[in-house]
Parts: C-alpha cells; sequence; structure tokens
C-alpha cells in the first residue's frame, strides 16, 4: 500500500487521493459509474416505453436486485477468500455483456421487457459478487486514517455519475438513440479494468484458509447481530431500501405524467437527486471525515431528512421545486450511507470485512427488490404520488424508532 507523507487527515483537502492505487481505482470507478447511470435511466426510459406501467418499473428493478439478496453472502465469503483485485476484474468484465446485450436486441427493435428481465437477473447475479469485493477492497488501498474519506470519495463518484449519467442519457436518448446508451455503458467498464491492471501494491489481505462455507457465512452474520451499532444501521438500510430508496424507479412516471417533461425531465430529476448526493459527500471527503460525535450526529440528521423529502416531493407539482426537493434527498441519503458504511468498516477486522459487507450489501441492495415490488404495484393500484408518501412515511416511522440509538451505540463501534 503507498503511504505518503502527505495523506494524512486535515492537512490537504481529499487526502485518500495521495494514495495512488486508491486515485487510479477512484477514477476508474468515476467514468464506469456515468456509463451505470447512464445505463439505469436509459432502462428505465426503455421500460416504460414498451409497457407504459409503473408496475413493470418495478418488476425490472426488482429483478435486477433480486440475486443481491440470494447470492451476496457467497459474494462476501469469496471476497474474504480469494483475492478481490482479481475477483473485481473479473466481475467488472462479466458486466459489459448485459449492456452490450440490451443494445443490441434495442437496435433490432425486438427488445421486449422480457428479453430485460433475464439479462438484468444477469447482471444481479454478478453484482452479488462484485459488491462486496469492492467495498472491502478499500481498506486493502487506503491508510485506516483515511477510509471514511476514500469511502465519501466513491460516494461522491457515484452521485457525480448520477448528475452526469441521467443528464448524458437524456440527450443521448434524443439525439443519438437508446442503443448508445447501453453501448457507452458496456464501454465504461473498461475503465475500472484498466485501473486495477494499473495497481502494484500486493493484497494487504492475504487469503487464508477457511472452513466450511456454511461456519463463513454465519461466522460473518453471527458478528453482525452482536454488535448493536452495526445491527441498528443496518436495520435503518433496510427501511430505506424497502420503503425509501424504490422511488428512484418511479421518476419516469413523475417526468412524464405528473411534469409533462419527457426523458430531458427525467434526466434533470436523476442528476438533482445525484447533485444533492455528491455534494453530501463531498463535504465528507474533503477532510477525510469527521469526529466521532459529529459522524453520529450528521447519520441521524440523514436518516430522518430522507422520507420527509421524500414526502415532500410526493406532494410538489413544480418541476423547479421538486428538482430541489430531491437535492435534499439526495443529501440525506449519502451523508447517511457514507458513514454507516465507513462506521461498519472501522468496526470489523480484515478477516470478516467481506463478509459482513456482504451482509450491508443484502439490506442495502438486496432488500431493493421486495421494496421495488411493493412500492410498483401500490403505484399501478392508488397512484404513484399516493404510493410514495404512504412508504416514504412507513420509512419515517421506523427511522424515527431507531435513530436515537446511533449515538448512544456508536461509542461500542468504532475506533
Amino acid at each position: 500500500m503507498e503511504k505518503s507523507s502527505q495523506s494524512s487527515p486535515g492537512l490537504v483537502p481529499f487526502p485518500a487521493l495521495y494514495q495512488k492505487d486508491f486515485r487510479y481505482l477512484w477514477l476508474g470507478q468515476a467514468i464506469s459509474f456515468s456509463g451505470t447511470w447512464m445505463h439505469s435511466t436509459a432502462q428505465g426510459w426503455l421500460i416504460y416505453s414498451l409497457t407504459h406501467s409503473p408496475l413493470y418499473l418495478g418488476v425490472v428493478a426488482a429483478f435486477s436486485s433480486m440475486p443481491v439478496l440470494f447470492f451476496s453472502l457467497l459474494g462476501g465469503v469469496a471476497a474474504d477468500r480469494f483475492r478481490k483485485r482479481n475477483l473485481i476484474m473479473a466481475t467488472q468484465a462479466l458486466s459489459m455483456l448485459p449492456a452490450i446485450a440490451i443494445g443490441v436486441l434495442t437496435q433490432l427493435g425486438i427488445i421486449t421487457v422480457w428479453e430485460v428481465i433475464p439479462l438484468v437477473f444477469f447482471l444481479g447475479m454478478v453484482n452479488s459478487f462484485d459488491v462486496p469485493a469492492r467495498q472491502s477492497y478499500f481498506a486493502e488501498i487506503v491508510e485506516k486514517d483515511n477510509l471514511v474519506g476514500a469511502i465519501a470519495l466513491n460516494s461522491a463518484a457515484v452521485n457525480g455519475a448520477r448528475i452526469i449519467g441521467p443528464v448524458l442519457a437524456g440527450m443521448v436518448i434524443a439525439y443519438a438513440g437508446l442503443p448508445a446508451c447501453f453501448y457507452l455503458n458496456a464501454a465504461s467498464f473498461l475503465a475500472v479494468i484498466l485501473a486495477l491492471a494499473r495497481i502494484r501494491a500486493k493484497s494487504a489481505v492475504v487469503p487464508r484458509e477457511h472452513e466450511s462455507i456454511k461456519k463463513d457465512l454465519l461466522e460473518g452474520m453471527s458478528f453482525v447481530r452482536q454488535n448493536p451499532f452495526i445491527f441498528a444501521v443496518f436495520i435503518i438500510i433496510g427501511a430505506f431500501s424497502l420503503f425509501a430508496i424504490p422511488f428512484i424507479n418511479l421518476l419516469p412516471v413523475f417526468a412524464v405524467e405528473v411534469f409533462k417533461r419527457g426523458p430531458k425531465g427525467l434526466g434533470f430529476l436523476a442528476g438533482a437527486t445525484g447533485l444533492g448526493a455528491f455534494t453530501g459527500a463531498v463535504t465528507l471527503a474533503y477532510k477525510g471525515g469527521t469526529g466521532r460525535v459529529g459522524r453520529a450526529r450528521r447519520m441521524r440528521i440523514g436518516a430522518v431528512l430522507l422520507p420527509i423529502a421524500l414526502i415532500a416531493f410526493s406532494e410538489s407539482r413544480n418541476f423547479y421545486l421538486s428538482m430541489a426537493i430531491l437535492a435534499v434527498a439526495g443529501w440525506s441519503l449519502i451523508s447517511f450511507l457514507s458513514l454507516a458504511n465507513s462506521s461498519v468498516q472501522l468496526a470489523v477486522s480484515d478477516a470478516l470485512r467481506g463478509r459482513v459487507m456482504s451482509v450491508y450489501t443484502i439490506v442495502f441492495l438486496g432488500f431493493a427488490p421486495i421494496g421495488n415490488l411493493i412500492l410498483g404495484a401500490a403505484s399501478d393500484m392508488a397512484g404513484t404520488t399516493r404510493a410514495l408518501a404512504a412508504s416514504s412515511s412507513v420509512c419515517l416511522a421506523i427511522v424515527l424508532a431507531f435513530s436515537h440509538r446511533l449515538h448512544a451505540r456508536y461509542e461500542g463501534a468504532a475506533a
């Protein structure tokens, strides 16, 4: 792992970027994330164009994240058993295949929702192994003092891409056609593969001999269950995934039916969410994080603000006001998730990190299919705005029940 006298947190802005290996990976992921968000926005537009149904938006989103629920624990075991760098390179290469297939089928004019579903399911299986490995890999290429900043910078890349990707998708759809979005996404995965190829530092964690897969799985789950702070954090993340985050998949409905803005409007709504999230991530990454008490306070604020913002968004009928509200929602979401991610990783040993982050992946991404199906079906029956208001209210109730424990339990979680 590269070390630098300039990398001490608080002495320079964005200290994690002073470590070469992380810088390579971060730049590669920034490019890849832009392609991913372009693909996601284009896919939502494709599904809605084919079906004109919010239910199918929820179904496709559910199938894309459903494998995470079933396979992420195995992905965590793999991350702790094998070299994470090699595992990530393999998953990035496999992720290119569904994007190329959807692009070709769309260009040929033979795409239907029934071709999209198995392709997004395959991508979800790949992500089940990719996400735990990538999340836990940061601890191998940055110093511990810079881990909070590194994770925040990663979130900044995700959410900077959430600004760029959807806006580009709207423009590309309008001027170059839908298939171009999928081809560009496929090409963007090469950026991460090339970045990983340039990383020269050997893994800080040498995979050890493990016992049975079952015992490895139980060991990671037991750690989460016995750590009260981490358990509380995961409950709140699960509430977000079930009742709040699925709103992103309904943005095409708001763009077309509520605001009458078309694909460009969709791009700006999604981009506003990313702008808020990007701002939240950059403020965290600038100094490499904040103090333990400050982290707990900011986590509580973010947890409560997200569902409140979504309730306000569901009631707004002004396009520009709605963009501002989504920016607040994005800030709240990323403020909580970045600090939750880093706090969990600081609380876990290297030998368990992949498995614990696989549980994180399940509650963050794996619960999403249930939430997508619930919100999609509710939108179909009761209307999108009413469904979002109801689900956000449920999320707020859960957050209020558990957020007060974040500060009380924080002292036992992380150094």
